[in-house]
């Protein structure tokens, strides 16, 4: 018997899209271990292998940019819509050749988070594409104006012909999709010995006074790292790897680790506007210290989720980079609504996929 293909397109745009879909996906695999996986995605390897626990293909394919970015907080509009129109000039010979594999390989379902090309890759192929966020680039791009209009515009049409969207919280309307599910939180889990965790890295100051500075793959290099030292019975970890060696930061360089595995040993973490760093605390009830993000329409819907279910506290950027962190001793607040959002949102979508490759 055949086992089914599994072809999951992830947008090229920091590492947030392929953590929480590759958690997905390998809830996938455990659930259907016959399953064959194609990651395309131009993701580093090293950031696949550590999210996925079994065997999976990786095409490395570009379907998407998301946006052109210097770090976590700088956009470079500019080099992003040279590279959209760069894209939708080779759109229809990237569709041929992705159609070409897929026939070849006898794909039998396609999930994308979230490139537009992947529902007529799918359909050029002849089967369904299937997508999940909690946004899609049209969203994105159209407050922009000038040529992002149309851009979006174009984007839309895409989405328009999807099969199925799995609508993350935090979401906006998602209109352009005519098939929406809604369905709850998606991340990863913590794995590994806390305590070895502990030990390992020196953790000796009690959660309480123990902060996550997180701010996604493309980091933030103009943190002032420098303000830990005016807090010594605090200690702080770091997943920058060019960060200073200071008596209470921890910086961790092993792929292997990932923030959501420091999650449960932290009071708060600090980070930018994401979904994937934001859905993972609310799953784990750690609070979510916030830098602003001007400029993306996503990070108002984000903070929005944060504080109607998630401890939250609003950073000003100005007194951060200043080195100013007093606010650290202020108390977080209550998230504003008293129920929790559902954190099924794995379990829900992993379980569709399995369903449908057993049916067809």
């Amino acid at each position: 018997m055949t086992p089914p293909i599994l072809y999951v397109a992830m947008t090229n745009h920091g590492f947030g899209h392929t953590t929480r879909t590759t958690a997905v996906v390998d809830l996938i695999q455990r659930l259907c271990p016959e399953v064959v996986v194609i990651l395309a995605t131009t993701a580093p390897r090293w950031l696949l292998e550590r999210q996925m626990s079994g065997h999976f293909i990786h095409r490395p394919r570009a379907l998407d940019i998301g946006v052109v970015q210097g770090d976590s907080f700088q956009m470079d509009l500019g080099a992003t819509l040279t590279q959209l129109q760069r894209i939708q000039a080779t759109a229809r010979s990237v569709i041929a050749s992705e159609v070409q594999f897929l026939r070849q390989n006898r794909v039998k379902l396609v999930l994308a988070d979230i490139p537009p090309l992947a529902v007529a890759i799918a359909h050029g192929a002849g089967v369904p594409c299937w997508m999940a966020g909690n946004f899609g680039w049209d969203f994105i791009y159209r407050p922009w104006g000038g040529d992002f209009v149309g851009m979006a515009d174009w984007i839309a049409e895409h989405f328009s012909q999807c099969d199925r969207l799995f609508r993350l919280p935090f979401h906006e309307s998602m209109s352009a999709f005519p098939q929406i599910t809604d369905v709850g939180l998606t991340g990863s889990d913590p794995e590994g010995d806390l305590e070895a965790l502990r030990s390992h890295y020196a953790l000796d100051q009690p959660k309480e006074r123990t902060v996550l500075l997180t701010f996604g793959g493309l980091g933030l290099e103009q943190v002032p790292y420098e303000t830990v030292q005016q807090f010594p019975d605090w200690q702080f970890i770091t997943f920058n790897r060019h960060a200073p060696r200071l008596e209470n930061l921890r910086v961790v360089t092993d792929h292997r680790h990932r923030p959501v595995d420091f999650m449960p040993l932290c009071d708060r973490i600090i980070a930018k506007p994401g979904y994937g760093t934001f859905a993972e605390a609310c799953r784990q009830g750690t609070a979510v210290c916030t830098l602003p993000r001007d400029g993306f329409a996503e990070a108002p819907l984000l903070l929005a989720g944060i504080h109607d279910y998630a401890y939250h506290q609003d950073i000003d950027p100005a007194l951060f980079f200043q080195g100013n962190w007093e606010f650290l001793h202020a108390p977080v607040e209550a998230p504003r609504l008293p129920e929790s959002l559902p954190i099924n949102g794995n379990e829900a979508i992993a379980q569709a996929v399995v369903d449908y490759l057993q049916s067809a």
